[in-house]
């Protein structure tokens, strides 16, 4: 690709964005009430989207495996519990992963072994 084509599908990308965006406000201003139908995917999306995560996430899990799936239970197991105790995405998603990430990398056994428990 040329400089000039990378900065016209730059350009593009980010018109698309804008409009993705922008859009909703423009159809439905304040004051004016959005059909039932994009109400009810506004509320059903989100779970929706959550599930294809999780799905998505654990689709190469191996079970048969050294772990047998542990990893992903225990970090799946987190953010469901932090989810539930303080309803927020963010908080939920980062706490899951840093559980992943430690069991992956080995810091829990680290920190374990650092204290003198094992």
């Amino acid at each position: 690709m040329t400089t000039a084509q990378q900065l016209i599908t730059i350009g593009i990308v980010v018109l698309g964005t804008m409009a993705t965006r922008f859009l909703p406000f423009i159809i439905w201003p304040e004051g004016r009430r959005p059909p039932a139908l994009v109400t009810r995917l506004g509320h059903l999306l989100p779970a929706a989207v959550m599930g294809l995560l999780v799905v998505y996430s654990l689709r190469h899990t191996n079970l048969a495996g050294g772990d047998h799936g542990l990893y992903e239970a225990l970090a799946l197991l987190v953010t469901a519990l932090v989810h539930l105790r303080w309803r927020n995405m963010m908080i939920s998603i980062a706490c899951g992963t840093l559980t992943y990430m430690a069991l992956v990398q080995g810091w829990l056994i680290f920190l374990i072994r650092l204290v003198g428990l094992g």
